[in-house]
């Protein structure tokens, strides 16, 4: 319990519920209220941290209004309230205009960083973004969309977040500043999560693309010489070779216990996994699951000790002497034989 109230602005990761930061499982698990898009971020990521008891407010179905209503009243009751923002908190999605607000209504603030969706999709392609003849890469949110000429001009890579529905004077403000019909594209929605989308392209196949994908919401858009899928060598013994089996993938501490909990609310039996090899502890998750329980189960009071009563022997007590207070009463004199005269 804080002195004054406090708002976490977390970085949830770029979905998944398992890419989010130890300190970011924590804030949540400590939280009175949680704010957050389950359009944006993964349910489990919320169920599985967040306190039985916390308060679970959807953002996309309140208003600006109630949501500083809401810091009002944390600031009032001394509550923790924890905004969960996609990716990296800290890189962008409103946090300034949040942030400030918090600091004037007195509340302590802080921003937990988190893995960004660049980065996600980076490591999702394989590819390096920052190459040598792409040295550096340009990141452009919806609110900077306009001035993507400008920074095509540049011949970077380029990270877009576009809404789905202005594809087309995307692609146009992209062939303004210099790119070529042919220069890599790769559509990124979702990334790490269950229904995630990654498609390799072109800038001139790009608006047809999200077209057949019905993308029509903010996506995210690498472009650049830097994305563009490498090329596969197969070798003829790979592709006549029936010999070697195939290696399953190996389940994750995480991936069991989340199908467990859906498996479990769909009232579904669990496919236990045929010849599955035990998994290797994870350490990461270890230190959440402790993590979890000091916060939601405080540690309790040690029993005091009982005290040592010494109990001292009964010594035997000498015999009393009750002294009578009755008068004693007197025998009666012995009579005297009567003597007989002859």
């Amino acid at each position: 319990m804080t002195t004054t109230g406090r708002v976490s602005f977390v970085g949830a990761g770029p979905g998944a519920a398992d890419l989010i930061t130890l300190r970011g499982a924590r804030r949540i698990a400590e939280a009175d209220v949680v704010i957050w898009a389950p359009s944006a971020v993964d349910a489990e990521c919320v169920r599985e941290h967040a306190r039985a008891d916390a308060d679970l407010v959807d953002f996309s179905r309140v208003t600006s209004e109630e949501i500083t209503d809401l810091y009002r009243r944390a600031a009032a009751s001394r509550q923790t309230v924890v905004r969960l923002h996609t990716g990296d908190a800290a890189t962008g999605g409103g946090v300034q205009e949040q942030y400030d607000l918090c600091v004037r209504l007195g509340l302590e603030v802080e921003v937990v960083p988190g893995v960004s969706v660049v980065a996600a999709a980076a490591a999702r392609i394989g590819r390096e973004l920052t190459l040598t003849e792409a040295s550096s890469t340009v990141l452009i949110s919806p609110e900077s969309s306009e001035l993507v000429a400008e920074f095509a001009a540049l011949q970077t890579t380029m990270a877009a977040t576009v809404s789905g529905a202005r594809t087309g004077q995307f692609v146009e403000k992209l062939l303004q500043g210099g790119y070529t019909r042919e220069t890599p594209v790769v559509v990124a929605y979702k990334v790490s999560q269950a229904d995630e989308l990654v498609v390799h392209t072109t800038v001139g196949e790009l608006e047809s693309v999200v077209k057949q994908h019905k993308l029509y919401r903010p996506t995210l858009f690498l472009v650049g010489t830097a994305v563009k899928a490498p090329t596969r060598r197969v070798s003829t013994s790979a592709t006549t070779s029936v010999d070697e089996p195939i290696r399953a993938a190996r389940p994750t501490r995480w991936s069991r216990r989340a199908a467990t909990r859906i498996a479990t609310r769909a009232d579904e039996p669990i496919p236990a996994p045929a010849q599955a090899p035990a998994a290797e502890p994870n350490p990461a998750w270890t230190a959440v699951e402790e993590i979890q329980q000091s916060v939601r189960k405080p540690a309790e009071e040690a029993a005091p000790k009982p005290k040592l009563t010494v109990v001292a022997a009964e010594k035997p007590k000498p015999p009393t002497v009750r002294a009578s207070t009755a008068t004693p009463k007197k025998k009666p004199a012995a009579r005297k034989p009567k003597r007989t005269t002859n």
